[in-house]
């Protein structure tokens, strides 16, 4: 299965935020649209990081309260893998796995067209089980 039907059955939606924005207000957009993540783009279009709620609590153990008022810069992961929507599901778990990452952000043609979570991922692949399991039962019964 390609990412192309993962956000065909999920939607191309992206959920981002401003560089300038702080820690409290990325902690709202993540309650708000109940993600673990958020692409840092200044424009919507253009990716400049992602942000994620281990990036809140890894920084926040060091850095305290006062985090809240940081700039999501400050504590965004500037280095984003990323996937396109031709890439097999396969490829996908392998690189979420080998690199401890949920979210990967899907680009067309150096534009974002969606997100992926590890999430996603996993309930592609039993979707993709159930229905082997399916032609399987058919076949026999048949």
């Amino acid at each position: 299965m390609r990412i192309s039907e993962i956000l065909r059955r999920k939607g191309p939606g992206v959920v981002t935020i401003a560089p300038d924005a702080t820690v409290r207000e990325l902690l709202r957009v993540l309650n708000a649209h109940n993600v673990g993540a958020v692409v840092v783009s200044p424009d919507g279009v253009l990716m400049s990081g992602i942000a994620s709620e281990r990036d809140i609590v890894r920084r926040l153990h060091s850095r305290g309260a006062e985090l809240l008022e940081a700039p999501v810069s400050d504590i965004m992961t500037a280095a984003v893998h990323i996937c396109s929507p031709e890439d097999q599901v396969e490829t996908l778990n392998a690189t979420m796995t080998e690199h401890r990452i949920r979210h990967l952000p899907v680009l067309s043609e150096g534009r974002m067209v969606g997100i992926v979570s590890i999430g996603d991922v996993v309930k592609s692949q039993i979707s993709e089980l159930e229905e082997e399991r399916e032609h399987l039962v058919r076949y026999l019964h048949g």
